[in-house]
């Protein structure tokens, strides 16, 4: 990604649906009085008068990549994205069998200084855009192993109400802290 001059810590929201990452990208926003990135999927697929399809990921992808140059050039300390390319990649995969090849390139040149996973501990909640509650668990493993096996720095955010809000404020403060 581009560097802006004004260097931030770019941390990444992640994990399966349900899991609290807007909610938790807006509180840690406001906890740090900085900015974070809204998921471009939301606002997309609310206003389609179709169902998404394949084709649709990378242009999701591609205009999630420009808000968060947008909003990272407006945070200081930290900026949260609600959301990152992992979300793609795994959600393609299982709905289409594939992933684009642009979004896997983008992924390896694209990195974040914290990826904040969200564990499956809260109640699903049902929403028009969510697809599978019974694979949560099943999910949760993908993301992790990718994670994993991509070598990126993660913490898994667990807990429910403030618990969770407090355990992703001390990761991004732990980050923090020089080693």
């Amino acid at each position: 990604m581009e560097t802006t001059g004004n260097k931030v810590i770019r941390v990444a929201i992640t994990g399966p649906e349900s899991t609290g990452k807007s909610a938790l990208a807006e509180y840690l926003a406001g906890y740090f009085e900085t900015r974070f990135v809204p998921e471009y999927a939301r606002g997309y697929i609310a206003n389609m008068r179709r169902a998404y399809g394949y084709k649709d990921l990378n242009y999701i992808a591609h205009q999630q990549l420009v808000s968060e140059r947008y909003f990272e050039r407006r945070a200081t300390g930290f900026v949260f994205c609600d959301t990152e390319l992992t979300v793609i990649k795994i959600w393609s995969e299982h709905k289409y069998g594939k992933c684009s090849s642009w979004v896997l390139k983008r992924m390896g040149e694209i990195r974040y200084d914290l990826y904040l996973l969200c564990d499956v501990d809260l109640p699903w909640e049902a929403d028009p855009q969510r697809e599978h509650p019974e694979m949560r668990e099943h999910f949760m493993d993908l993301y992790r192993k990718e994670l994993e096996e991509r070598g990126v720095n993660f913490r898994v955010i667990s807990g429910r109400g403030e618990e969770r809000f407090e355990n992703a404020v001390k990761a991004c403060e732990d980050f923090m802290l020089p080693q």
